[in-house]
């Protein structure tokens, strides 16, 4: 019940920040092209301006599994406000929109409501992805390990600041160093 509350208000909070989708004066660039297999597994979150269920999260992760029908599942992984608390998840189903470069997805939590979900920043080896949203309220830094370099942490918020974003609001993530979310 818990989760079908949370999945509720936040489907709430994304559409009243679709309205201003189209306002921003120039749409964000994906990258041109995400190898699905490669993207599949499991990403650290390091840096986030978050959406309300985000809020005081730490240790988190999202994981990509394929499914049979081409979807992917995706599970958010999280402890609230200490890396000790209990884990908890999320469920969501990302469908691929864009076929050619597989960098525009759409993200469910709860049926009808889809939210998009851009690849803006991918590592060409992988260890790290960025995901935007088309107004700039919400971003995520992503890695394969739960640390990044502070030079491509700091590169990617050059990148992010020229997409448009007020890469001030960027929060980092903590996260624990061995990978115990993922079990």
């Amino acid at each position: 019940m818990q989760i079908i509350l949370i999945g509720l208000i936040s489907c709430l909070a994304m559409l009243g920040g679709c309205s201003t989708i189209t306002t921003h004066p120039k749409p964000l660039v994906t990258v041109g092209h995400v190898d699905l297999k490669r993207f599949m597994g499991g990403w650290h979150v390091i840096g986030i301006i978050p959406w309300s269920v985000e809020r005081n999260n730490v240790g988190t992760m999202d994981v990509y599994t394929p499914r049979p029908d081409g979807r992917i599942d995706i599970t958010y992984v999280f402890h609230k406000e200490k890396l000790t608390a209990k884990r908890s998840e999320m469920h969501a189903i990302g469908t691929v929109v864009d076929k050619a470069s597989n960098a525009t997805w759409s993200v469910q939590f709860i049926w009808p409501f889809q939210s998009p979900y851009l690849v803006i920043d991918l590592a060409a080896d992988y260890h790290y992805t960025v995901i935007g949203y088309p107004n700039r309220d919400l971003v995520w830094i992503m890695s394969r390990t739960p640390s990044l370099s502070d030079s491509d942490y700091q590169s990617i918020l050059s990148r992010l600041a020229l997409q448009g974003y007020d890469v001030s609001r960027i929060q980092k993530v903590p996260q624990v160093e061995d990978s115990h979310a993922l079990k």
